[in-house]
């Protein structure tokens, strides 16, 4: 008779109790008061109560993942970043309506359970929880032989946020003249890393440890900047102004995202002289040969979001996301033009 037979098809069940042990800690930092229990549960459970101070509470709902640059996290082995890649690409996408995040579940699928590979994983999404003001209620993490080798891993989420439905941001809410207001990105954040990676490793011949004087870091290091969280930084900014309508920037770029809370009677205008992209999107454009156009369909390009607001509250606006930390700024306007379309003009000073 075949003892332990899982163990032998690949599947290490006490290394997965051992990983859970490693990372009760970094959940526990992550909890909100809501959150019922512990981990280990069927199901993470949250207190729905506090839902009773709304008229009409709506709740918003958004699921993704980390997609390829779980590569350079795994060429690197550096795992305690990608959490915040995770959570921003989660969180954020929630906050344009202006839905408050609630909370957070996660599912890491790996090749081989190494505890503490999927501890670190786990600390950065609960860190980027806390900075997010959302709970990490719950996840799954599985261990696949065969399918995925020993040390590859992909990570993807869901979150649920509520927002009281008259403070519901859209499309509807979008003005003639509104200002279009971006925030700078803290990099590539976790959009077109297949893109990237093909670039700079392949056809580049860069090496991830290798230190690029205009990056002023190692290529690797620049690959792995996290995610910016703009959650609680973009829900600030509806409760302080008149803020219309938000745009997450992620895969399609700029101008796409924005165009998909543009409404049809209206269309906007990006002036590219007020911003210079961050040094990686260049080295990307330069060592690809790529052309702009096809460089703003994959990559932020600088800008991680975007918000439509009355041209009264600019600066308001712009003190409001320093005290976050983040830099933004006027790049464009709302005009009459029907077709809910979004153009970039110009060109971006030393392009």
């Amino acid at each position: 008779m075949v003892e332990n037979a899982y163990a032998a098809a690949g599947v290490d069940i006490h290394a997965g109790d051992r990983a859970v042990d490693l990372m009760k800690v970094w959940i526990e930092k992550s909890r909100r008061p809501e959150m019922l229990g512990g981990i280990g549960g069927f199901a993470g459970l949250f207190d729905a109560s506090a839902f009773k101070a709304y008229e009409r509470p709506l709740l918003a709902t958004s699921a993704d993942g980390v997609g390829t640059k779980v590569a350079i996290a795994q060429a690197l082995d550096k795992h305690d970043t990608i959490g915040f890649d995770l959570v921003g690409m989660l969180v954020d996408d929630l906050v344009v309506c202006g839905a408050e995040p609630l909370f957070v579940t996660d599912y890491i699928a790996t090749g081989k359970v190494v505890p503490e590979r999927i501890a670190a994983i786990v600390k950065g999404i609960a860190e980027a929880c806390v900075e997010a003001g959302c709970a990490l209620i719950g996840g799954e993490t599985a261990e696949h032989p065969g399918l995925l080798g020993p040390d590859e891993y992909d990570v993807a989420g869901s979150t649920t946020g509520v927002v009281e439905a008259s403070e519901l941001l859209g499309a509807e809410l979008v003005r003639e003249g509104d200002v279009v207001l971006a925030m700078e990105a803290s990099g590539l954040h976790s959009n077109g890393y297949s893109l990237v990676r093909h670039v700079l490793l392949q056809q580049g011949g860069l090496a991830l440890d290798a230190h690029i004087d205009e990056l002023g870091r190692t290529l690797g290091e620049e690959l792995l900047v996290p995610t910016r969280i703009y959650a609680k930084a973009c829900l600030e900014l509806a409760r302080a102004t008149r803020t219309h309508a938000m745009s997450h920037v992620t895969g399609g770029g700029l101008a796409a995202n924005l165009e998909r809370v543009m409404p049809e009677k209206l269309s906007a205008t990006i002036d590219r002289a007020t911003w210079t992209p961050q040094p990686i999107f260049d080295l990307v454009r330069r060592t690809g040969d790529i052309a702009l156009a096809d460089l703003e369909m994959t990559l932020n390009c600088g800008v991680g979001m975007v918000a439509l607001l009355d041209p009264e509250d600019v600066d308001a606006a712009v003190r409001v996301l320093e005290g976050y930390g983040i830099r933004s700024w006027a790049a464009g306007e709302v005009t009459a033009t029907p077709g809910g379309t979004v153009e970039l003009v110009g060109t971006h000073p030393g392009w």
